[in-house]
């Protein structure tokens, strides 16, 4: 248990959180975009008129999207198979504290420690897919 939580619980905690980061750099991209002038009859043609900074919090914010679906799945499917081990634990907390990290280097335009957090966050996702699957198949065997 870490955090006095148990594995389960951070399992479903993480991709309740994960989800929820999807939204954090837009915020960002909401700001930028209410200080050029919001367009609502066509606002994915003001992206050429957002600074570098609210542009590249739009690409953090597609990624988000792109990252959360494999982790979700990933972190389902241990929770379903059972898993408890503390790795699997570490591995949904580094997966969502990569993640908070990833669109804050991304915006500031940091590309090693916004490359690293994506690292982190995908190694997260095999390791808990791989656990799952190796667990899967020696209680089949």
């Amino acid at each position: 248990m870490l955090f006095g939580l148990s594995t389960s619980a951070i399992l479903l905690d993480a991709i309740a959180l994960a989800a929820a980061l999807i939204y954090f750099p837009f915020l960002v991209v909401g700001f930028a975009r209410a200080q050029v002038g919001y367009d609502t009859q066509a606002p994915r043609a003001m992206f050429d008129k957002l600074p570098p900074y609210a542009q590249r919090a739009t690409w953090a914010h597609q990624n988000a999207f792109e990252t959360f679906m494999p982790f979700a799945a990933a972190a389902l499917i241990a929770y379903v198979t059972g898993q408890t081990s503390q790795l699997v634990a570490g591995s949904a907390i580094a997966f969502v504290v990569a993640r908070l990290f990833y669109p804050i280097f991304y915006i500031l335009n940091v590309p090693l420690a916004r490359s690293l957090m994506f690292g982190i966050g995908s190694i997260s996702t095999v390791i808990l897919l791989t656990i799952s699957l190796l667990s899967i198949n020696h209680i089949v065997n």
